[in-house]
């Protein structure tokens, strides 16, 4: 899985919001406020909130204390909500559905493993909130994927 800039943009601007909420479903953020406080290019930004509030993820307000919140509280918000929003689908081959591409031959199986990786995204992105980020402390399912070394090691 390749994250876009889109995506890894899209993630940080939630964690802002997130990290805004206040439990009522107030604490609005400007706009310029999340491009600076995480160096994401202003236009980008608003086109990526723009998708954001049309996957139902966040909201805005207008007026002088107006700007941009979370719509749902952080921990009913999973990266994999956030990513979808701006991504589309977590894994696709070739813009299909991973159960739907066939394979002939000795490559029958490569499907299974895209299901595979489809399932171990899954596992690590849906599991993850928002909440998870802006605490600091990720479910310890993840947290024992970072604490292999191999795991740090790019091939």
């Amino acid at each position: 899985m390749q994250v876009t800039a889109r995506g890894d943009y899209a993630l940080r601007a939630m964690a802002e919001l997130a990290a805004a909420w206040d439990g009522v479903g107030s604490g609005s953020v400007k706009g310029a406020y999340v491009s600076e406080a995480q160096n994401i290019p202003k236009k980008f930004l608003e086109n990526i909130l723009f998708d954001l509030k049309r996957a139902g993820l966040v909201k805005t307000r207008r007026g002088a204390g107006g700007g941009y919140q979370i719509a749902r509280p952080p921990q009913e918000v999973s990266l994999a909500d956030v990513l979808r929003a701006v991504e589309g689908p977590l894994a696709n081959v070739r813009n299909e559905w991973p159960e739907d591409v066939t394979y002939e031959g000795a490559a029958e199986p490569i499907r299974e493993v895209w299901i595979a990786v489809r399932a171990s995204l899954r596992a690590v992105l849906e599991e993850v909130t928002l909440a998870d980020v802006v605490s600091g402390e990720l479910p310890e399912a993840v947290s024992r994927l970072t604490r292999d070394l191999e795991a740090w090691q790019h091939h």
